[in-house]
């Protein structure tokens, strides 16, 4: 069974991928795995962030010579950003003048109720956990297991089919679907336009 976990906060020094459970011998594609990050940094609504941080896995254990050895692969995504955040979220207790704190949470978001679970007046450290850039360790995780099922002939891929009232009229095949993988534009992953 393929298990995962992730550590790490938006504006920290990065973030952490682990999986585990996976046999030795399964080939390992470094370019795989960064496009596949690539990937999730493209497309509509992608704010400011995305054009700071270039992101790639560096893999620090589970895996040698392009093969996992059988042992959990851990991995790092650094964050570009950290160096504007050092003294805002300092690990150490740093100078409160220069924290950030957040008193208002976001509407729809985790803040508030991250909050009031572990009773932070400050519901920045639950806005930092809980942000989009925490899915770039999780797709890293992805990838690994993509890199399992390939060898079986499997092989994952996804398309949008309606976005309002704009729908897909027909139903799309696989080589249509395959082929968004590949582009180097990518809006909302649509067979059709």
């Amino acid at each position: 069974m393929l298990r995962f976990s992730t550590a790490g906060e938006s504006h920290g020094e990065s973030l952490v991928a682990m999986i585990g459970g996976l046999p030795a011998g399964v080939p390992v594609d470094q370019a795989f795995l960064d496009r596949e990050l690539w990937r999730r940094q493209k497309g509509y609504g992608r704010g400011g962030r995305m054009r700071i941080e270039r992101d790639t896995a560096h893999i620090l254990s589970g895996v040698r010579h392009g093969k996992t050895i059988g042992s959990p692969i851990a991995m790092t995504i650094a964050n570009n950003d950290w160096k504007n955040w050092e003294e805002i979220l300092p690990v150490e207790a740093g100078d409160p003048t220069k924290h950030k704190a957040v008193s208002s949470p976001r509407p729809g978001h985790a803040d508030l109720a991250g909050s009031l679970k572990y009773d932070f007046p400050d519901a920045r450290y639950v806005l930092e956990r809980a942000s989009a850039r925490e899915s770039a360790a999780r797709v890293a995780c992805g990838a690994i297991a993509k890199m399992l099922l390939r060898p079986l002939g499997v092989e994952i891929a996804s398309h949008v089919i309606r976005v309002g009232s704009a729908q897909l009229s027909r139903p799309a095949i696989w080589d249509e679907i395959a082929a968004l993988q590949s582009k180097e534009e990518i809006l909302l992953s649509c067979v059709d336009a």
